[in-house]
C-alpha cells in the first residue's frame, strides 16, 4: 500500500546502505610502517577541512592526494593510497534489499556526501545504485549536507515538492537539514527502527 503523502524516497550512503570502518585504514597503514596508521588518523581528524572541501568539489583530486600522501610521508603510492583510504565500506544487505521493494511504488535518491575516489574505489559497483533513479552527490553539486542547496538539487531532479520527499540519514543534523527544507526525515539507527518508521508512514 502506497501513502500517497510521499512520492520520493531518498537515502543517505555512508553508515546506512553501506556501513565504514575507518579503522581499517589505521590498520594498513600500520602494517605500512608502524604507526603510520595512527599518525595518518591524527592529522586526517585535526584537519577535517580538508576532507569537508574535497567532498564539497572545493578542492582537485590531486591536491587532495598530495595532502594525504604527505601526511603518510609518501611510504606509498597514491593508487595504493586510494585502495587502503576506500576499502572500509561493507554492504547492508537487509537495507539494500527494501531498494526494489520500495521502487516499485516511490522514486528513489540517493544523498551523499562523498568523494571521487570514495566512489571509484570504494563503492560505485555495489549493484544495489541499479535501484536508484537519481545518485545527488556532493563533489558533483559543490554542496554538502546540511547545506539547503544540496536538498534542493534533489528536488530539481525529482520535480516534486518538497512535502512529499522522506529522507533516511544516520547524522542527526543532516535529518534536521532535510526537515528545514519542508522534508520528512527520520534518523537511521538500525534495520527493525527503520522498518517502524517506514510502516508508521504507511510506506511499506
Amino acid at each position: 500500500m502506497r501513502n500517497n503523502k510521499y512520492s520520493v524516497i531518498v537515502f543517505d550512503l555512508g553508515n546506512v546502505l553501506i556501513p565504514f570502518d575507518y579503522d581499517l585504514i589505521i590498520k594498513k597503514l600500520n602494517d605500512v610502517e608502524h604507526g603510520l596508521g595512527n599518525k595518518f588518523y591524527r592529522f586526517y581528524e585535526s584537519n577535517y577541512d580538508i576532507h569537508r572541501k574535497f567532498e564539497r568539489g572545493d578542492m582537485p583530486e590531486q591536491e587532495f592526494l598530495r595532502l594525504m600522501l604527505n601526511a603518510v610521508d609518501n611510504k606509498i603510492d597514491s593508487e595504493a593510497f586510494c585502495h587502503i583510504y576506500s576499502e572500509i565500506f561493507i554492504v547492508n544487505e537487509q537495507v539494500a534489499s527494501l531498494l526494489p521493494v520500495l521502487r516499485e511504488k516511490y522514486m528513489l535518491v540517493l544523498l551523499s556526501n562523498t568523494n571521487s575516489i570514495h566512489r571509484k574505489y570504494g563503492w560505485n559497483d555495489n549493484g544495489f545504485l541499479r535501484y536508484f533513479d537519481k545518485l545527488v552527490l556532493s563533489y558533483e553539486v559543490n554542496a554538502i549536507k546540511p547545506e539547503k542547496k544540496i536538498y534542493r538539487a534533489v528536488e530539481k531532479f525529482t520535480t516534486k515538492l518538497s512535502s512529499e520527499h522522506i529522507f533516511i540519514d544516520d547524522v542527526v543534523d543532516y535529518v534536521e537539514g532535510a526537515k528545514k527544507v519542508g522534508w520528512d526525515a527520520v534518523q537511521f539507527t538500525g534495520y527493525e527502527k527503520l522498518l517502524e518508521d517506514l510502516r508508521a508512514r504507511n510506506i511499506i
